[in-house]
């Protein structure tokens, strides 16, 4: 198998600069001669990530992220961390918590309008299928997205906007590659001196790990995988809390933020990304045939239960 991948760093644009968008064809994308092949539409004929194609699922989507945008505050930010880094909501296995994920569908996304944990399945065997040898990368593509259990009544039952979406650091100023960027005039700190600098609270190079992200599925689950003492690679976890992270991986924005740590694995969620992004669809994985498969790696990485 063949893989090419165009780092950011060759792309010619400096930290100080203002990042332009990236095309498909730059930062993210890679050139495979594996089993996968990236769909041309989404599951509603559209291109990936349009978000003003007229669809169904447009208005849904929009309003979504204006109450997003509008809510995401460094203070709820801190305090959903400090209340949700206890882990004292449930005890339950990975496997438990995939299956809690049947009944809910991410409002926030445009191109797929199926349960969670279809999705979590098409990533993981999009990944399988290309990286036969990198078992973590499969146990990653099936767990990425189970903080979404922060749905569940169990979990406070939080709203969609709390949860689901594109991520972004909170404690600087909001970067216009945002998607629906015009919603943050709304919210509390967008005239706070202290936070809509582009540095804001943080300084140059300082770490992602540093930084306040939006609160949602990504950071819980990072929480919950690293409290656990997962054995996971470094990469893992870096994927798990930013592949929502969309204003970094495909625009490349707020890399003034990044360390040189970062940026290696920043080169990981490229990869992630196209198979989280484009094995979305209306094909429907046999669970109980790939069921052993994903328990054998949950087992290696995971104790049996976790702190939720």
């Amino acid at each position: 198998m063949t893989v090419i991948i165009q780092q950011p760093e060759l792309l010619g644009y400096q930290e100080e600069d203002k990042q332009a968008p990236l095309s498909d064809d730059d930062v993210h994308e890679l050139v495979l001669d594996g089993e996968f092949v990236v769909p041309e539409t989404n599951s509603f004929g559209h291109t990936f990530r349009d978000y003003n194609a007229e669809s169904e699922r447009k208005n849904t989507v929009e309003e979504f992220y204006r109450m997003n945008h509008i809510n995401q505050s460094y203070d709820f930010v801190k305090r959903m961390r400090e209340e949700y880094g206890k882990l004292n909501r449930a005890e339950m296995s990975i496997w438990e918590c995939c299956e809690l994920l049947n009944e809910y569908v991410d409002e926030s996304d445009p191109d797929l309008d199926e349960p969670q944990s279809e999705h979590l399945l098409q990533t993981a065997e999009a990944i399988r299928k290309d990286y036969p040898d990198e078992d973590w990368l499969h146990l990653t593509g099936l767990i990425h997205d189970l903080g979404k259990v922060l749905l569940h009544p169990s979990f406070g039952e939080l709203p969609q906007w709390a949860v689901v979406g594109d991520t972004f650091p909170v404690g600087c100023s909001f970067d216009e590659s945002n998607v629906h960027h015009k919603y943050f005039k709304d919210n509390p700190d967008y005239n706070n001196p202290s936070y809509n600098t582009k540095y804001g609270i943080y300084s140059k190079g300082c770490g992602l790990d540093n930084v306040m992200m939006s609160w949602g599925h990504d950071d819980y689950m990072y929480l919950v995988a690293k409290e656990n003492k997962t054995t996971l690679p470094p990469a893992a976890l870096f994927i798990i809390r930013y592949h929502s992270f969309y204003p970094l991986h495909r625009c490349g924005a707020y890399r003034h933020l990044m360390n040189e740590e970062d940026v290696e694995n920043l080169k990981w969620l490229h990869i992630f990304n196209k198979y989280d992004l484009y094995s979305k669809s209306k094909v429907r994985i046999d669970v109980e045939k790939v069921k052993p498969y994903y328990l054998s790696l949950i087992e290696k990485y995971f104790p049996a239960k976790l702190r939720w």
